[in-house]
């Protein structure tokens, strides 16, 4: 848990994460959706030394930008990728609307217009938690597009709606968002993403959402997530992992206990979601051409919680194809 001192010191931050410090620039890509003017902001490092030719686009999760991705984007970088991190409409760097029809097919359908304004016709994705629906749901898409497909401890293993779990309004769930504090995200962090443990680089990301959820524009920041938790609850992809055609790798860290809803599922509900230990080795065997890397008593975040063991792992995977 923060201490008191802590949490008093939460840094406030624009709606577009304005005054968080970057290693890498931003850069924003401008175009109209649903009558909206919206600016997608993303990051782009270039290989650092030979270039292999190949460009990795790294999807983030929910409670994530595209610039926690840093370390891996460091590693890749210097293997020779190129590395493009957006961060999607209504979180982190990007557009907030205050009205939006959120589907996984538009935020592709957006990611997918910011790669062609960069001519990119052949890439590599990786996408972690939510990214890893997004990156499901965007490799159905455009499969020809997608050479090869990573999933980070991907929600979505499991359709939490048809196991029983409650559904919630976006009414309630703009409530339950706007009582964000950097005390609450670190306790669920550290039990979620981190198995327990934690180290003082963590906290760096709590401060980033916190800060988010608690600079001036905190209201459309929980409005807009609210409206994606209502996203990532109705709109499964599980039924589809059968569709995949490209080669899939599954980065499963086995202590992850993600799952939408648990806090308000009925008790006999809750005991059987969010088993990544069984899941991963389900929807292994659901995707065609797929490889399932366990990092036995990880969590959710196995990119942040050990990037070395995870990055060697990700660049060997990779280097597969």
């Amino acid at each position: 848990m923060c201490s008191a001192a802590a949490v008093g010191a939460t840094p406030q931050y624009g709606p577009e994460l304005q005054g968080f410090s970057f290693p890498y620039p931003v850069e924003k890509y401008s175009f109209t959706s649903q009558s909206e003017a919206l600016a997608m902001g993303y990051i782009d490092v270039k290989p650092q030394g030979k270039a292999n030719g190949r460009t990795v686009v790294m999807m983030h999760g929910k409670n994530f930008c595209g610039v926690t991705w840093q370390d891996s984007i460091e590693v890749l970088s210097h293997q020779g990728y190129r590395v493009i991190a957006p961060d999607q409409i209504g979180f982190c760097t990007s557009t907030k609307p205050t009205h939006y029809q959120y589907s996984f097919q538009q935020l592709a359908l957006n990611t997918h217009q910011l790669l062609n304004s960069l001519h990119l016709d052949k890439i590599t994705l990786v996408g972690h938690s939510t990214g890893g629906m997004l990156a499901t749901r965007y490799a159905l898409m455009y499969p020809q597009q997608v050479e090869q497909l990573v999933l980070v401890n991907p929600i979505g293993l499991e359709d939490w709606k048809a196991k029983g779990v409650p559904w919630r309004s976006v009414d309630d769930w703009y409530q339950r968002e706007l009582k964000t504090s950097a005390e609450s995200i670190k306790k669920y962090e550290q039990k979620t993403y981190y198995a327990g443990q934690w180290k003082p680089e963590y906290d760096r990301w709590v401060n980033m959402l916190a800060g988010l959820n608690n600079g001036p524009g905190k209201k459309v920041v929980a409005w807009n997530s609210a409206l994606l938790y209502d996203m990532i609850f109705t709109q499964p992809v599980w039924y589809e992992f059968k569709d995949l055609t490209m080669p899939t790798t599954l980065m499963i860290g086995t202590a992850d206990t993600t799952a939408i809803g648990s806090d308000i599922a009925p008790p006999e509900v809750k005991a059987r979601i969010g088993h990544y230990n069984a899941l991963g080795k389900q929807v292994a065997k659901m995707i065609p051409h797929s490889t399932l890397i366990e990092f036995a008593g990880m969590g959710h975040a196995p990119q942040m919680e050990d990037p070395v063991r995870f990055n060697q792992a990700l660049v060997d995977a990779l280097s597969q194809h």
